[in-house]
């Protein structure tokens, strides 16, 4: 496939700008406001699905059962009983101490490689995009590039690319074998290495192949940060950790890389950027986490860097959502969470399931070539002799169902929404469908 870009993102800013131009907008954009555009990428794909396919829309990351989000108790009930300070407050910039140190003490315990000591105390941002939008800000600019999954989520372009000027290496991290290419992986680090500094996001369980490391795989991959770091370079790791804990197969590394990372080596940045939003079905309160660990880092660093993170927080939406942030911080105390949340993991489980059950009794589509797949919201196909836009529009208006088109070469399910009875029929649709064309 072409890479990221597969949208012609340049050509859609330009588009927009032969529009303005002549005017007065046209004469005062900024360098920035000329390189923006909304990409004709998930959302805009999502907002069709959702208005012609509401019963059988597998675009977006969220999940649904009888027709109704998710949602935990303690989130649905606390909402109409948040006092004046919880519903109407200014937040701290970097959010409220106690979440943060609720929410440090919760990653602490999923992930015990982590050692609370050695890692910043959580900043509350408002969404996980916002979070990997302020790393950009922090440390891209013009010349810097960034090791991406090829494919990934379309917004890294518009963050990392448009936003920032940098450049996404996009790298096949899963190639024709039943995981990870390690090897373009390695290759891609080594190269990038030469230049004097590395850096990698990692989004586990992947978007859009819904794909996380094994054990085996995890080791290779921490080891290979080590090596990189041992041989001079600088190294910084984004974990986009943004489904974290969605494993749905027994050899899934279990915890986010942040954790080994974080201590690895006093040249390794590692930055974890999660949240409820995923983790605890909370996707519109739109809040979530950036921390950083690195061996080399004291306490006053972490204040220094903390502080910066705070002038990007400040300059740009000033402080995250008040009401969010106690209702989680009910959340994580609600002795109700941590079963409804196992019950929620057995219903996404259960449609997963369904999804490798089909894929096993129908085997060798002559169109279709399931990508690795192991846990998260999605899974994604290869086209072969088909393009991916032209099968989407035509299972949209000929019968329906939403999915997702990422350029002409990769097609996405999200099976988080569809009701487990459902997914034979949407995927033997989907087979049909792509069969014929």
């Amino acid at each position: 496939m072409a890479g990221l870009n597969i949208y012609s993102m340049n050509t859609l800013a330009n588009e927009l700008n032969t529009l303005l131009d002549g005017t007065v907008v046209g004469r005062l954009l900024s360098d920035l406001g000329r390189r923006l555009y909304f990409p004709k990428g998930i959302i805009a794909q999502g907002a069709e699905a959702k208005k012609f396919a509401p019963a059988k829309n597998g675009t977006i990351g969220m999940a649904f059962h009888n027709g109704e989000p998710l949602i935990l108790s303690a989130i649905a009930e606390g909402m109409p009983t948040l006092s004046a300070k919880e519903a109407v407050t200014y937040a701290p910039t970097a959010g409220i101490e106690e979440v943060r140190k609720a929410w440090k003490e919760a990653i602490a315990q999923k992930n015990p490689s982590i050692k609370p000591d050695s890692i910043s105390l959580p900043a509350v941002v408002p969404g996980l995009s916002a979070g990997i939008s302020y790393t950009a800000d922090l440390f891209f600019g013009p010349g810097a590039t960034l090791i991406a999954s090829d494919p990934c989520w379309d917004n890294y372009s518009l963050i990392f690319e448009d936003r920032r000027d940098a450049k996404i290496r996009l790298v096949p991290f899963l190639g024709n074998g039943p995981g990870l290419d390690l090897d373009a992986i390695g290759k891609a680090v080594r190269e990038e290495a030469k230049t004097g500094s590395v850096r990698i996001i990692l989004n586990f369980p992947n978007n859009p192949a819904g794909y996380s490391p094994t054990r085996a795989e995890a080791d290779t991959l921490v080891n290979l940060i080590r090596e990189t770091a041992e041989g001079g370079a600088d190294v910084m790791v984004i974990c986009d950790d943004a489904y974290f804990g969605l494993f749905f197969e027994d050899d899934i590394y279990r915890e986010s890389l942040f954790g080994r990372l974080s201590v690895l080596h006093e040249r390794v940045l590692a930055i974890k950027i999660d949240g409820p939003t995923k983790e605890d079905f909370a996707w519109g309160l739109r809040t979530a986490f950036v921390t950083f660990g690195c061996p080399g880092l004291k306490p006053e660093h972490y204040d220094a860097l903390g502080k910066k993170l705070m002038g990007t927080i400040r300059s740009s939406v000033s402080c995250s959502n008040t009401p969010a942030q106690y209702l989680l911080i009910k959340s994580l105390a609600d002795p109700r969470s941590a079963g409804e949340k196992k019950a929620n993991f057995e219903l996404l489980r259960g449609r997963y399931r369904a999804v490798k059950d089909f894929l096993q009794k129908n085997p060798n589509h002559p169109k279709l070539t399931p990508m690795p797949f192991n846990s998260g919201y999605f899974m994604s196909f290869r086209c072969k002799g088909i393009d991916a836009e032209a099968l989407r529009k035509r299972l949209l208006s000929d019968c329906a169902i939403g999915t997702i088109a990422l350029g002409a070469e990769i097609f996405r399910v999200a099976f988080s929404p569809l009701e487990e009875e459902q997914i034979p029929e949407i995927f033997g649709t989907i087979y049909k469908t792509a069969a014929e064309m």
